[in-house]
């Protein structure tokens, strides 16, 4: 399994103004994008902006707690559901702590969390809607 980050999820308290920051400075939003999430294609990674408290929501962690919810999320996407648990697995062995283990998610795919020694959040997931190519780059739909 080759390491990589395929998302950037930025916890955002106001994501119209959010957007169109992002829109301003030259990114152009992907179709799949709604009110509720915004997706930049940046060259193989995925920029992503979605609610701050909806973020903290969908780790399972609390954004009252300033130091270990900081409103950001790295992704690493796996081909299948498998290897998001082994890649899951893999960095619990390596050091990680478990935040929220990996399952069938509202929006199709198959994700779960976890933090570096530092509390910095990733989240790993399949996601079915996406193809990663044979370099490990995202291609959005």
């Amino acid at each position: 399994m080759k390491p990589r980050i395929n998302f950037i999820t930025l916890g955002v308290r106001d994501l119209p103004a959010a957007r169109s920051f992002y829109e301003r400075i030259g990114m152009k939003p992907h179709a799949s994008s709604n009110e509720s999430v915004a997706f930049f294609d940046v060259n193989g990674t995925v920029l992503a902006l979605f609610g701050h408290d909806a973020l903290a929501a969908d780790a399972g962690v609390s954004h009252q707690d300033a130091p270990s919810f900081r409103g950001v999320s790295l992704a690493w996407n796996g081909s299948t559901e498998a290897e998001v648990d082994a890649i899951y697995a893999h960095a619990l062995g390596c050091g990680a702590t478990a935040v929220k283990a990996p399952h069938k998610v509202f929006w199709g795919g198959y994700s779960g969390y976890f933090t570096d020694p530092e509390g910095h959040l990733w989240e790993v997931a399949y996601n079915p809607f996406v193809q990663i190519d044979g370099e490990g780059r995202i291609k959005l739909p």
